[in-house]
């Protein structure tokens, strides 16, 4: 039996360079910053006082306000991405087709901020206090469950938590339900809230994130050699992926096609990843594609500006490319939107993707010296444009959980 092929037929992004796709994509193309003082808290006496903010988003423009309030901030931002990834995509929704189509988003963090605002309740004003929502707002599932009522998806439903590869891992298994037959259509992604003065304290003591506060346009800078830790973003970013016959059959435009994805784990170290375990997760993608490694045009790194992970990843890079690592566009988005954790890999992809149809790659923001151990080519602060046939997108987790995503140029 000839395998099912998946195409992508809609995108939604909530994300610091804006909150529609479009503002996010053409924000990268022209290397704008989107890291600024924190706002959503008091930072005063955190090390770090920065990050990518998203900015001028309204729950009520997708929830009614009642249900709005019953929602973590990450979750309302993924329900935001994904109406918009459906609103994208064409797709009618009917008591028929409904068990065909499913969800599969998850968050690395969850819901930090109800967390915390619960926390504070029961020790002012003890345990009856406490909302009855403080459960359901917070699990990290709660994303794929109100995206499901929220569009009548029936199918296969459910979260992945994998820290920093959570929105990669997402779109592969999502990828593999399709292909194997469980599912029509799925929404595969993630969704972050975790500008929060807990989640922020924690990776402070890390010595994780960036301290340079008083320059913050030049905080996050991937592969640079004066990088100092990555810098914290949120948002969300939805794939709608479907099968290409289904598809085609209601006549649905298509942005590209999810041709390989890969995964390894490190089994190394709780927070350090290695080259090995990168490599692999690559090398996976690119057997599973049926691919040599010349094909690919373009990696989104999922490099997030620390002094270890940037040099280990372009490594790793080497080590799945050989010689024609110095032949690849390398990038970071992350440059400009900071990290967004549990949601990067998914934005990450809709970089790639737009890459694939605009014929644009995304540059790397503030790479200003290039460190001498990450000596590919990083497209250096300016976006440059180019044919991509394939594109790679790199996400690693902490817990050395790696996934790895492969998207071609769609071709019947």
């Amino acid at each position: 039996m000839q395998e099912k092929r998946v195409v992508i037929t809609g995108l939604g992004a909530i994300t610091p360079l804006g909150n529609t796709v479009e503002e996010f994509w053409e924000g990268l193309k022209a290397c704008k910053n989107a890291i600024a003082p924190i706002t959503h808290f008091d930072a005063c006496e955190h090390p770090t006082k920065i990050a990518a903010e998203v900015r001028n988003f309204v729950a009520t423009d997708y929830v009614d306000a009642k249900l709005a309030r019953r929602m973590d901030t990450f979750v309302q931002y993924a329900v935001a991405a994904s109406l918009m990834a459906v609103k994208d995509s064409g797709i009618e929704v009917t008591e028929e087709n409904a068990p065909r189509m499913g969800a599969l988003i998850g968050s690395g963090i969850g819901g930090v901020e109800t967390w915390e605002t619960q926390q504070t309740v029961l020790m002012q004003s003890g345990p009856r206090r406490v909302s009855p929502f403080f459960v359901p707002m917070l699990i990290a599932n709660m994303a794929s469950g109100l995206v499901a009522i929220l569009t009548g998806f029936k199918g296969p439903n459910m979260a992945v938590v994998t820290a920093c590869a959570t929105a990669s891992h997402s779109t592969g298994e999502a990828w593999h339900m399709i292909k194997r037959g469980d599912a029509d259509v799925m929404l595969a992604g993630g969704a972050e809230a975790a500008i929060r003065p807990l989640s922020c304290a924690g990776f402070c003591t890390m010595k994780a994130m960036s301290t340079n506060n008083n320059d913050p346009e030049h905080a996050s800078r991937p592969f640079d050699k004066d990088r100092d830790g990555f810098v914290m973003g949120e948002g969300s970013g939805v794939l709608l992926l479907e099968e290409l016959e289904h598809a085609k059959a209601r006549g649905a435009k298509i942005y590209a096609e999810v041709v390989g994805y890969g995964c390894s784990a490190d089994a190394y170290d709780m927070v350090a990843n290695i080259p090995d375990g990168a490599y692999r997760s690559m090398k996976n993608a690119l057997n599973r594609a049926g691919l040599e490694p010349e094909k690919i045009d373009y990696i989104n790194a999922h490099a997030t500006s620390t002094p270890v992970g940037d040099s280990g990843e372009t490594n790793a890079i080497k080590m799945a490319f050989g010689d024609h690592a110095y032949k690849l566009m390398v990038s970071s988005t992350k440059s400009m939107v900071g990290h967004l954790l549990g949601a990067a890999g998914a934005v990450e992809s809709i970089a790639c993707i737009k890459a694939i149809t605009d014929g644009v790659i995304p540059p790397t923001r503030n790479l200003c010296e290039p460190d001498p151990q990450c000596d590919l080519d990083c497209v250096p602060n300016e976006a440059r444009e180019a044919t991509v046939e394939y594109a790679m997108n790199n996400s690693f987790g902490f817990g050395g959980q790696n996934a790895t995503l492969i998207f071609r140029r769609f071709v019947d």
